[in-house]
């Protein structure tokens, strides 16, 4: 059986998070995010369950990093580009989809997601290519701000970028 559907699970950042790092997993409390991801963080948490400008989803890393005054092009170039392979990818990133489907297959459901233009502000990371998106004008939360999990184990098809926040 096939069902596409926008949004996975709903689940909330604790003070503790696991960060991936290339050579392996560091628990990092929440305070020793870099300022300006910790400043975006801080934002989205105060907007979750709410409408951010229109209610698109770039709306949602535009306003958050004008909040910080972070550095960014007013487009879809959110910050400095941050590789997973070699960097860790901290909560108070943003991430940009291009044309990414993902599969997930559980209990003999396949259920796609397809993400051919979208934006999410990461929420929580998790270890392993795992994440919690903050986004909004995607799922059941429509263009309200809304928590997804995702798995970049799982993407089959599309690019996505991660940025860093940058002064």
């Amino acid at each position: 059986m096939m069902r596409t559907l926008g949004l996975f699970a709903v689940c909330s950042l604790a003070a503790l998070n696991v960060f991936a790092q290339p050579g392996g997993i560091v628990r990092t409390h929440a305070d020793s995010l870099p300022p300006l991801n910790k400043g975006v963080l801080t934002f989205v948490r105060s907007q979750v369950n709410k409408r951010v400008g229109r209610g698109e989803c770039w709306d949602l890393a535009a306003a958050a990093l004008d909040v910080v005054k972070a550095r960014w092009d007013g487009a879809y170039f959110f910050g400095r580009p941050v590789d997973p392979r070699t960097e860790v990818i901290l909560p108070g990133d943003i991430v940009q989809f291009e044309g990414v489907e993902v599969l997930y297959e559980e209990e003999g459901i396949t259920t796609r997601q397809r993400m051919p233009h979208h934006t999410a502000v990461i929420y929580g990371a998790h270890g392993e290519g795992r994440y919690t998106l903050a986004h909004q004008n995607f799922g059941p939360a429509g263009r309200k701000v809304g928590l997804s999990e995702w798995s970049t184990a799982h993407v089959v098809k599309g690019k996505y970028t991660f940025f860093r926040p940058a002064p």
